[in-house]
């Protein structure tokens, strides 16, 4: 690797650790700065856009990284049952160990932008859509296999399934206690019972 790709990319994983942890309102160019100890010539020689294409592209990185940890866990499982329950004890493991300090990037960010920031709300609806899709890419082969009932409603499962880890992550995050996730687990767990054949 390049001298000029191994300096973006640490401006890319410091920066991603430093927008999850503090969000975008509350991340200046000298906080990036500071975390990275480059310049800002030398942030925008690799961000010309300076902040918002470096929060995008950390964005996208954080959510790379969890992604690809959860592969790590799923990609070894032939079940679509089972690759369905393990994103559920994968994030129930990370809850206060995530593989991006700061928390689910996508939960950080989509709160964050919300408070105006247009292109950033724009890469966290992609990033769900992304999500639900893989979901729905599991039920199907789910249904394919005859594991899966062939009448369930995909999308709407897909929803809840991620509605509840990102609310069961929100809740034991805010009260220090994993036994909040647990709540919404359990659901979560009962409603793939229910999709089984």
């Amino acid at each position: 690797m390049k001298k000029a790709e191994k300096t973006r990319l640490k401006i890319i994983e410091q920066s991603a650790e430093l927008f999850n942890r503090k969000g975008f309102a509350g991340t200046s160019v000298k906080d990036i700065m500071e975390e990275t100890g480059l310049s800002k010539g030398a942030l925008y020689s690799h961000f010309t856009k300076g902040k918002e294409e470096i929060a995008l592209t950390a964005f996208r990185h954080a959510v790379g990284v969890v992604y690809d940890a959860v592969g790590r866990r799923t990609r070894v499982i032939e079940s679509s049952v089972d690759k369905l329950k393990a994103v559920i004890y994968y994030y129930r493991e990370n809850i206060f160990t995530p593989p991006v300090e700061g928390g689910c990037p996508i939960q950080n960010t989509s709160v964050d932008a919300n408070d105006g920031n247009p292109v950033l709300k724009s890469e966290v609806v992609k990033a769900l859509t992304d999500w639900q899709e893989r979901i729905i890419h599991t039920l199907n082969k789910g249904i394919e296999s005859g594991e899966i009932r062939a009448d369930i409603d995909k999308e709407q499962f897909a929803v809840f399934y991620i509605g509840a880890i990102e609310g069961g992550i929100l809740m034991a995050r805010a009260h220090d206690d994993d036994k909040y996730f647990d709540i919404m687990a359990k659901q979560i767990l009962g409603r793939i019972e229910e999709i089984k054949v």
